[in-house]
C-alpha cells in the first residue's frame, strides 16, 4: 500500500481525544487523508460542512471522529434515551460498515451507545432495543429511521429523543436523493432541532444535492478534495491509483470474454456489476458453475434478509467474486478489491465513477474494466469529458472458450435457469432503454439476435420492444419450453398442480361460439350487424301486417323527427309549428 499522507493526527489545529488517537493507532491509521485533514477541524469548530471527495478517500473517519469529539465535549452527559448524533446512509451495507467503524471507537468510550437501524430485520425488534437500551448514536437507512419516528403508539418517542441532537451526517448524500429517499429525508429533517451541526459527504455534486445543502445547512463550508497531481481545470473523479480500462466486445462474445477474464484472475478479489437484479440472479448463478474453485456471491436490491450476511462473508475473503447491482456501488469499503468489472455501463455516468471506486481505496492500487459493444465505444470519450474519468483500451483476452452451450444446457435441465435467463434479457433491454446517455445507448441500435445469443436464450421472449420484429438469424432450440421441468421437485410439483387446474378451468368453459359468430370482430361492429338484422326484420313485419300506406308512414316519421329536434332544442316552438303546418298543407 502506498500511504496517502496529509500530515499526522497530532498535526491538526484541534487536539483529538487520547482515546481516539489510541484507536487510530490500533487501526494503523498513522496519517490523515486530505478529506480528513480538511473536514475534521471545521466540523469540530461548529461549522456545517458540505464535502465532495473522490470515492475511497476516507470520508467515513472524516465525520466519525468529529461526531465523537462533539459528543465528548458536551457539558451535560447524554442520557440513555437521548440521541446526540444521527448518521443517515443510502444502503444497509454502508450503514453496517459505518456502525462497525463507530463500534471500534466506542470500545474506549463506554458512556456512549449506538444502534443500527436498517431494513432486512423486524422493526418491532428495533423498537424494543431502543426502548430497553436507548442509543446516543443512531446509524441507519432513511426508511427504517423514518419508521422509528412513527412508533409512538408502540411506546417509542423518537421525536423527544432527538431534541438533544448535536450532529446530523448524510453520507453519500447524492445517492440518498437518487434512490428516491427525498420524502423520507424531509420527514426526518422536520423532526430534528434547527440548532445542530450538519455534514453532507458525497463523491459527486448534483443539482438536487445543492437544494439539500441550501435547505439543511447554515452557511456551510464547501470542501472539494482533488487528487494530487491533477490540474484544477480537470478534476479527476476517480482515485489516482486506479487503472481504468475498457474492452470492446460483440454482444454474443461478452459473457465468454468475462468468464475467461475471471478464470485468469481467480486468485484475486473481484466485483462484477450488472445493471439489474435479474441479470445478477442469472449470470451470478452461472458463474458459480463456470468459474471453478472460486467462491461466488450475489447481492442485489431485492434480497431482503441475506444481504448483510453475504456482504460480511465476502469482506472476509482473500479472493473471490461478488456479482452485484449498484446497491454495492456507493461508499462500501471491501478490503483489497483487485478488479471491478462492469458487464454493462450503469444508467448514469456518476454511478460509473462510484462503481470503479470500490477498488484503489485509501492508497491501494486497483483496476477497473468495463465491457462495451462496438457501437458504444464513444462512451469512453463521453466519460473523459463528462466525468473526468479517462479510460485506456485493454487488449483482447486470450484463451476465450465458448461457455454459452453450457449455459443453454443448464436452462434445458432446470426451468428456474430458463426463466431467469428470460427475465434477465427483458430487464437488460428495459434498463438499456432508460440509459441517461441515450445518444450512445439506443435500443433501436441493439442487435437483439446477437444479444439473445449472448444470453444463451432458448427462444426469444415476448416483450413490447420486440413486437412486430422477426429474427431469421436466431435459431430457437427444438424443444417444447413448456415441458422443461424445475430441478426443485417441490417447485415442479406445484407447477404441475397449477397446470392441471388451468386445464380443468379450460374444460369447464362454455361451448365455443356458434357458427357465423366472428370471435375477433370488434364489439362495435358486432353490435351494428345485430342492429341491421333487427331493423330489417321489423321492416318486413311492418310491410306484411300494417294497413298504413307508405305516405302516411313517411308523414308520421317526419313529425317524429321534428318533435325530437324540438326536445333537443335544435328548433324553436315557432319553427316546429311552421314546419308541421307546411307538411300538412303539402298533403292537402
Amino acid at each position: 500500500m502506498e500511504t496517502v499522507t496529509e500530515g499526522k493526527w497530532d498535526g491538526l489545529p484541534v487536539k483529538l481525544n487520547d482515546g481516539i488517537l489510541q484507536t487510530l493507532a490500533e487501526l494503523n491509521f498513522t496519517h490523515m487523508t486530505p478529506v480528513q485533514s480538511a473536514c475534521i477541524p471545521l466540523f469540530m469548530s461548529n461549522k456545517d460542512v458540505a464535502a465532495e471527495a473522490v470515492t475511497g478517500s476516507g470520508k467515513t473517519l472524516a465525520f466519525v471522529i468529529p461526531v465523537l469529539e462533539i459528543l465528548l465535549k458536551r457539558e451535560q452527559k447524554l442520557k440513555k434515551m437521548q440521541v446526540g448524533a444521527l448518521i443517515v446512509t443510502p444502503t444497509r451495507e454502508l450503514a453496517t460498515q459505518i456502525s462497525e467503524v463507530v463500534g471500534g471507537f466506542l470500545r474506549r468510550f463506554s458512556q456512549f451507545s449506538q444502534i443500527l437501524l436498517i431494513g432486512g430485520s423486524n422493526p418491532a425488534e428495533d423498537v424494543e432495543k431502543l426502548k430497553t437500551y436507548g442509543a446516543n448514536i443512531v446509524i441507519g437507512t432513511p426508511g427504517r429511521i423514518e419508521d422509528m419516528f412513527r412508533r409512538k403508539a408502540d411506546g417509542l418517542d423518537m421525536v423527544n429523543s432527538v431534541k438533544s441532537l448535536e450532529v446530523l451526517v448524510l453520507d453519500e448524500a447524492d445517492r440518498l436523493l437518487d434512490m428516491g429517499f427525498e420524502a423520507s429525508l424531509n420527514t426526518i429533517l422536520g423532526f430534528l432541532p434547527k440548532q445542530r451541526r450538519t455534514g453532507l459527504f458525497s463523491a459527486t455534486q448534483t443539482q438536487e444535492l445543492e437544494k439539500l445543502v441550501r435547505a439543511g445547512l447554515r452557511n456551510p463550508v464547501r470542501i472539494t478534495v482533488k487528487e494530487k497531481g491533477v490540474a484544477a481545470s480537470s478534476v479527476q473523479k476517480t482515485p489516482a491509483r486506479l487503472c481504468n480500462y475498457y474492452m470492446v466486445s460483440r454482444a454474443e462474445e461478452k459473457f465468454n470474454t468475462m468468464v475467461a477474464f475471471l478464470r485468469q484472475h481467480k486468485h484475486e478479489k473481484q466485483l462484477v456489476f450488472f445493471s439489474t437484479c435479474a441479470c445478477v440472479e442469472y449470470f451470478g448463478r452461472a458463474l458459480e458453475l463456470l468459474v471453478k474453485n472460486v467462491p461466488v456471491h450475489c447481492i442485489h436490491g431485492k434480497m431482503k434478509h441475506k444481504r448483510n450476511k453475504i456482504f460480511s462473508e465476502f469482506r472476509k475473503l482473500k479472493s473471490g467474486i461478488l456479482v452485484c447491482t449498484d446497491v454495492m456501488a456507493r461508499g462500501i469499503d471491501i478490503p483489497e478489491v483487485n478488479w471491478v468489472l462492469q458487464y454493462d455501463p450503469p444508467s448514469n455516468a456518476s454511478a460509473f465513477v462510484h462503481r470503479c471506486g470500490r477498488t484503489a481505496r485509501i492508497g491501494h492500487q486497483g483496476s477497473a474494466l468495463v465491457f462495451l459493444l462496438p457501437m458504444e465505444e464513444s462512451y469512453v470519450n463521453f466519460l473523459s469529458i463528462n466525468q473526468k474519468c479517462p479510460l485506456q483500451k485493454m487488449s483482447p483476452v486470450k484463451d476465450v472458450v465458448d461457455v454459452l452451450p453450457k449455459l443453454k444446457a443448464m436452462a434445458l435441465g432446470d426451468r428456474a435457469v430458463y426463466e431467469r435467463g428470460m427475465r434477465a434479457f427483458v430487464s437488460h433491454v428495459q434498463a438499456y432503454a432508460k440509459h441517461e446517455c441515450s445518444l450512445i445507448f439506443r435500443v433501436k441500435d441493439l442487435d437483439f439476435t446477437a444479444l439473445a445469443r449472448g444470453f444463451a436464450l432458448l427462444r426469444m421472449p415476448r416483450m413490447p420492444e420486440l413486437k412486430g420484429k422477426t429474427f431469421p438469424n436466431f435459431v430457437e432450440e427444438a424443444v417444447d419450453t413448456d415441458a422443461i421441468r424445475y430441478k426443485d421437485k417441490n417447485r415442479e410439483k406445484q407447477r404441475q398442480k397449477q397446470l392441471a387446474e388451468q386445464r380443468d378451468r379450460q374444460a369447464a368453459r362454455p361451448a365455443p361460439p356458434r357458427k357465423g359468430f366472428v370471435k375477433n370482430m370488434a364489439w362495435s361492429k358486432q353490435k351494428s350487424k345485430k342492429d341491421r338484422k333487427r331493423k330489417m326484420a321489423a321492416k318486413r313485419k311492418q310491410d306484411e301486417d300494417s294497413d298504413v300506406d307508405e305516405a302516411d308512414m313517411n308523414e308520421l316519421l317526419n313529425d317524429t323527427r321534428l318533435l325530437k329536434r324540438l326536445k333537443k332544442g335544435k328548433i324553436s316552438e315557432e319553427d316546429f309549428e311552421k314546419q308541421l303546418t307546411a307538411g300538412a298543407e303539402e298533403d292537402v
